[in-house]
């Protein structure tokens, strides 16, 4: 990604965040209270370590993928509060003082590191998908916005992936959600986190134009029932592909293939007499996209009139060197109709001498979700695409990732959150975090580690334990080790840091990652939970200070 000339003192910065509400007030209002409070105790500039993880896997499964780690980091590059905001700021905190927005017009984040594991990994609980460190008092408004930029983002992302893995790769799958989605930014960042996690394309032109997005689309019933007649149809000329020879009545060439297809013997008695208005729909939508013709063919009867509509439209684009690409399916038993569709198709090949008419593509659609997909599998169907909106960007199963954002060190000194819920107990102090491969090429643990341990080492065995229960540990023998922070923003600091990839080499990651999961880890029905552990070191000192800071009771 080309940064961009500012005059600040950051020097040369990412573009803005895509949606430009994104700024340090899309905050919660204890954000500030607490900034307040820092700036009053004279801690505001105490060096802190925040952990941004989450704890449980969505949808009932054992994997997550990361994502909004790039909306991140062009928040970082372009956080400064207006003055403007700075004085709603200060009506907000009734009593605070003028010197305190002072403080907030100087604020950047110069002076903040964050080290992230790469966008597109696919992620565990309890381990730092980002540890950002810096001033207390910056730190602390990045929350908010981070946790929102990070939530829906991976949720969304894993939901994808989800859908992908349940479909297969050898299908096609197409976004359609951006009517039903939470908003214009659920709709946008719905498209990019969908093709992050694996789909191939969207019907969302914006999020097409912003990220590259591949985009597809046809046609609504709107567009097949407002037509009455070929009456309609004005321009009836088409040239051929290769520009050489023109057809003056294609209206007249399509009804003459209708008719062909009506008396061919092996598919009589599907269909006698098509609806008239539908043909007319589908010929005026193939002189306008003769290239790229697909029908939706469910408005008024699949097999007796829309797919011999289509056909008929198909095979007189073929007279001229045009290939159609195949039908959408919106409604009914899409397992039977897809079937005796390819059926249809392969007849026509066959007994007309029409090459790869029996292979044109057949897309579904109707609020298709993991569940839906699975069915389809079960019964056997020929849907070659799947086009899912509402159950995909709406994460309908499940409404939220649960990222949280917790101080693990301040001044050096490291910090731990207690609870009686032992998983909402937080895992002190600045880590480092590596994945452990084995001898067939999976991961097999996450391990976490104190900063100055020493890493874990190819071929040494090595002491994994469960950060809460004592008894869960396991020796393993890496066969290769990977560190999974890496340094994504060091402010003005000269050191060398990762850059940001495009977002085809984000879903690349992401497919590839995916891919190289052990299967029972990746099954939608109990799936083995994945092992995420700590060392032996870390482990006795968890424990050293939640013995330390928890208050010890009184019996009388």
């Amino acid at each position: 990604m080309e940064p961009k000339e500012n005059g600040s003192e950051l020097g040369r910065i990412i573009d803005g965040p895509t949606n430009p509400m994104v700024t340090p007030l899309l905050n919660d209002l204890y954000q500030f209270t607490m900034a307040y409070a820092y700036w009053k105790a004279n801690k505001h500039n105490e060096r802190s370590v925040f952990d941004l993880y989450f704890r449980k896997n969505p949808f009932g499964g054992e994997y997550t993928v990361f994502a909004g780690l790039e909306e991140c980091i062009k928040f970082l590059a372009n956080f400064k509060l207006t003055n403007e905001e700075i004085e709603f700021v200060r009506e907000s905190l009734p009593g605070s003082e003028e010197a305190f927005c002072d403080y907030l017009r100087g604020l950047d984040c110069s002076d903040v590191e964050v080290y992230a594991i790469p966008e597109g990994s696919v992620v565990f609980p309890k381990v730092p998908l980002m540890r950002v460190e810096g001033p207390v008092g910056v730190v602390q408004l990045l929350e908010t916005p981070f946790l929102n930029l990070i939530n829906f983002a991976s949720l969304v992302a894993t939901n994808a992936a989800r859908h992908r893995f349940v479909a297969g790769k050898s299908k096609i799958l197409l976004e359609f959600g951006a009517r039903r989605a939470q908003g214009p930014d659920g709709a946008i960042s719905a498209s990019k986190y969908c093709y992050l996690g694996g789909f191939d394309a969207t019907s969302n032109v914006a999020a097409g134009r912003l990220f590259g997005i591949p985009l597809r689309g046809t046609h609504s019933h709107a567009f097949v029932s407002s037509f009455m007649s070929n009456d309609e149809i004005v321009d009836k000329v088409l040239r051929s592909a290769d520009g050489k020879t023109t057809c003056e009545d294609f209206v007249s060439l399509v009804q003459t293939w209708l008719k062909k297809i009506q008396y061919t013997p092996s598919l009589r008695g599907i269909f006698s007499e098509t609806n008239q208005s539908e043909l007319a729909a589908f010929t005026s939508y193939a002189l306008a996209f003769p290239k790229t013709f697909l029908a939706l063919v469910d408005t008024y009867d699949v097999m007796k009139s829309g797919i011999p509509n289509f056909c008929a439209v198909a095979l007189a684009l073929n007279d001229f060197g045009y290939k159609a690409l195949g039908i959408r399916l919106d409604s009914g038993d899409l397992a039977y109709l897809s079937t005796e569709v390819r059926n249809f198709f392969c007849t026509v090949e066959r007994e007309l001498k029409v090459p790869g008419f029996g292979k044109m593509i057949i897309t579904a659609s109707n609020d298709l979700n993991e569940e839906t997909i699975d069915a389809l599998n079960k019964q056997g169907h020929e849907v070659d695409a799947f086009g899912i909106g509402t159950y995909l960007v709406t994460c309908y199963s499940q409404a939220a990732l649960g990222c949280v954002f917790k101080l693990v060190e301040i001044n050096n000194q490291p910090r731990i959150k207690l609870s009686e819920d032992v998983t909402k107990v937080s895992i002190p102090c600045k880590k480092r975090s590596y994945r452990l491969y084995g001898k067939e090429g999976y991961p097999l643990v996450d391990i976490m580690t104190g900063e100055n341990e020493p890493p874990p080492k190819v071929g040494e065995r090595l002491l994994c334990r469960h950060p809460f229960n004592e008894s869960k540990r396991a020796y393993v023998v890496p066969q290769r080790v990977e560190e999974l922070l890496k340094c994504y923003w060091r402010g003005t600091a000269d050191e060398a840091r990762e850059e940001l990839p495009p977002l085809e080499e984000i879903r690349d990651r992401c497919i590839k990652q995916l891919e190289n999961m052990r299967p029972d880890h990746m099954r939608r029905l109990n799936p083995t939970p994945y092992k995420v552990s700590v060392s032996a070191k870390l482990y006795d000192f968890i424990h050293f200070l939640w013995l330390n800071e928890a208050p010890v009771g009184e019996l009388q």
